[in-house]
């Protein structure tokens, strides 16, 4: 079992093609989403707050479509994948945002973030104002 756990998560880490990170979301081929692990540190950055305009915050600080947030959260839940944080996209270090990851539903959904609490992957901290992890 741990074996399978392992191969999935390194699957799930793996850069494509070893192409380097860009906005767009790259995939493993069984569909899970790669660019917020390191697979050589068995790391997972996730943000370690929301930034001032987190579509997490009341209002609409990114003034998206009305259900916009809410279909993020129904398609990240049902794939077991998780919201990347917009401060963190087209940087190195892209990292799960912090309001996703508290949220009831992405938290218990996301497969990143179950490996994290088994102990399978550790949780780096990234600043999504900064642009860096610690």
């Amino acid at each position: 079992m741990h074996d399978e756990i392992a191969e999935q998560t390194r699957r799930a880490a793996e850069p494509s093609g070893g192409r380097p990170l860009s906005g767009a979301a790259s995939y493993s081929a069984d569909g899970l989403r790669h660019d917020v692990a390191d697979p050589a540190t068995w790391t997972v950055r996730v943000c370690g707050h929301r930034c001032a305009t987190c579509i997490f915050r009341p209002g609409n600080l990114m003034n998206l479509q009305p259900g916009r947030v809410a279909e993020m959260i129904k398609k990240a839940v049902a794939s077991e994948g998780h919201i990347v944080c917009h401060k963190t996209l087209d940087t190195a270090t892209p990292a799960i945002c912090a309001g996703f990851a508290t949220h009831p539903q992405g938290r218990i959904a996301s497969l990143a973030l179950r490996l994290a609490q088994a102990g399978v992957l550790r949780i780096v901290t990234a600043d999504p104002d900064q642009g860096s992890t610690t």
